[in-house]
């Protein structure tokens, strides 16, 4: 089967206090290419984000962003009590001058700005948190894998067709190839007896049928035809073979190559046959040639 470039995951993780967000996006690219967006305090776990990545994703550009968000325990806030204290003497300044009812609550004052103060943060432990970091990275990207495949599979069932419709093609053109021949030779004995009957003079029919079959050899395309068909036939069964799990072997890199194969047996057939009908259905297959490279851009 076919897997696309293209996939998107996001997943969440939270455990003793700490909720990770893992965001996976995959588009296509020749090669593979990664971007870590962890923030400094967990940069030090990219080689692990990235070997994560790789054992799914082997061909494209990856961006992966991760974000960790630590609850935070009591200890870690205090109350500034000469805010507070600032706050209370203005809210007595106006109920003394405007009479403004007193009915200000404890939360109401812990709401306003620099009442409350954060501590310095603890240091992170990268090593610690790398379990739940992990768990949510590998949800994130089995949902990018899982959008690949479902993408690689509709890519496959048109890649199939269009290479039905080149095979196609290509057996009217295998069925209108000998009568090339046939048709130069008959055209040839009409021009000939036409000659004949206008200067009076006689043509050996030995000379015709060389001519013939010159003619026939510069226009023989079988060879084209039978590796055109074998290209076909190889694309078919690199589209049916399971992915490598090694990721060694690129089925897109062996589409490409043989679509470039087939669009240059294509050209030969075209430039050999003389044929109205036969240039007609190269155009077709050079068409059709040109949607499967498009369509194989994104396969890895």
């Amino acid at each position: 089967m076919l897997l696309s470039m293209t996939g998107y995951g996001e997943a969440h993780q939270t455990e003793g206090g700490l909720t990770v967000v893992a965001e996976v996006r995959a588009v296509n690219s020749r090669h593979f290419k990664l971007s870590v967006r962890a923030g400094e305090r967990y940069s030090a776990l990219e080689p692990r984000i990235e070997a994560v990545v790789r054992e799914t994703i082997r061909r494209g550009t990856v961006q992966v962003s991760v974000r960790v968000t630590r609850l935070k325990a009591a200890e870690d806030y205090a109350i500034n009590v000469t805010a507070l204290s600032s706050y209370r003497d203005q809210l007595e300044k106006l109920h003394d001058r405007w009479h403004v009812p007193e009915n200000v609550t404890v939360e109401s004052l812990l709401m306003l700005p620099g009442v409350v103060d954060e501590q310095t943060t603890q240091p992170v432990d990268a090593d610690a948190d790398w379990p739940v970091i992990e768990a949510a990275l590998r949800a994130a990207v089995a949902q990018v894998d899982q959008m690949r495949r479902d993408e690689g599979q509709a890519m496959e069932d048109d890649l199939r067709a269009n290479c039905q419709a080149i095979a196609q093609e290509l057996k009217a053109i295998e069925s209108q190839a000998p009568k090339v021949a046939e048709s130069y030779r008959d055209r040839l004995l009409e021009r000939v007896n036409k000659l004949m009957a206008e200067f009076n003079v006689t043509v050996d029919a030995a000379d015709i049928v060389r001519e013939v079959s010159l003619f026939a050899d510069r226009c023989d395309i079988s060879e084209e035809v039978v590796r055109l068909a074998s290209h076909l036939d190889q694309f078919g069964s690199i589209m049916g073979s399971p992915p490598d799990p090694d990721g060694n072997k690129s089925a897109g890199r062996k589409l490409e190559f043989l679509t470039q194969e087939m669009f240059r047996e294509t050209n030969t057939i075209g430039s050999k046959a003389n044929d109205v009908e036969i240039a007609r259905g190269v155009i077709e297959i050079k068409t059709t040639i040109e949607r499967l490279r498009e369509m194989i851009q994104n396969v890895e």
